[in-house]
């Protein structure tokens, strides 16, 4: 089955597929650094990519990604692009809501960036009072990922999304400047909330492990994720939004 890509359809046959389905994928990601050896785009071209595969395995429509997020933290990295919480999650709600209008009841979100699920599950909730159910994914938080990757192997731009990034985007990934960053240590870690920026904690992007990263393990993370996703996507097919 070739995936269902509503921005490839015409206005009649969006019509057909509305009438017959109330359930869209919407993905969501961020431009912002993703270390030395990985492109700007990770977040929302992998989210674009699960999302993609699952209409195909599942017949549901997937929308085209929203490239920003709540990012700002990565601000001083070059190419970094963010927006506030409060555009992401109005910007959002504003697409469930037009999706509403055309029969929608239930959206499942594949979230590429953890910044933006503040902005997301308040989005998420405010739908729900509107009567569209919004359940949110994220791949990264998969407990099957800690079988292939170790601790230090699965932060930010290190060897779990610059795996998954050889095996989707091989020709972007410049494995000649990946990097190996321990994270630096805040003295307020483990006592309090602080404003924190990427550059307080490491120089290069890069948290943790990166110089092990390779296509094998990017093909079993994306596949692992891709079965956990599909799974949520048809059970969420079968629920009823509750008001």
């Amino acid at each position: 089955m070739s995936e269902v890509k509503l921005d490839e359809m015409s206005w009649q046959d969006a019509k057909e597929y509305f009438s017959r389905s109330d359930i869209v994928i919407l993905p969501v990601g961020s431009v912002e650094q993703h270390g030395p050896q990985n492109p700007l785009g990770t977040d929302y071209m992998i989210a674009y990519r699960l999302a993609a595969e699952a209409s195909r395995r599942t017949g549901v429509a997937v929308l085209p990604p929203v490239p920003f997020g709540v990012s700002e933290h990565h601000s001083r990295f070059p190419g970094t692009v963010w927006v506030s919480e409060e555009s992401l999650r109005s910007y959002v709600l504003d697409v469930i809501r037009a999706l509403a209008a055309h029969g929608v009841r239930k959206v499942v979100v594949v979230n590429g960036h953890g910044g933006n699920l503040n902005a997301l599950r308040s989005a998420a909730m405010a739908a729900r009072r509107e009567g569209v159910l919004v359940v949110i994914y994220q791949w990264w938080t998969l407990p099957e990922l800690r079988s292939i990757f170790s601790e230090e192997e699965l932060g930010h731009a290190a060897s779990v999304e610059t795996s998954v990034n050889l095996y989707l985007h091989p020709h972007l990934v410049k494995m000649d400047r990946a990097v190996d960053e321990k994270p630096a240590r805040l003295p307020t870690d483990g006592l309090g909330y602080y404003p924190e920026r990427t550059d307080d904690r490491v120089r290069s992007g890069v948290f943790g492990v990166s110089t092990t990263a390779s296509k094998d393990k990017g093909e079993r993370a994306f596949q692992a994720a891709l079965e956990a996703l599909v799974k949520l996507v048809e059970a969420v097919k079968s629920l009823e939004p509750r008001p």
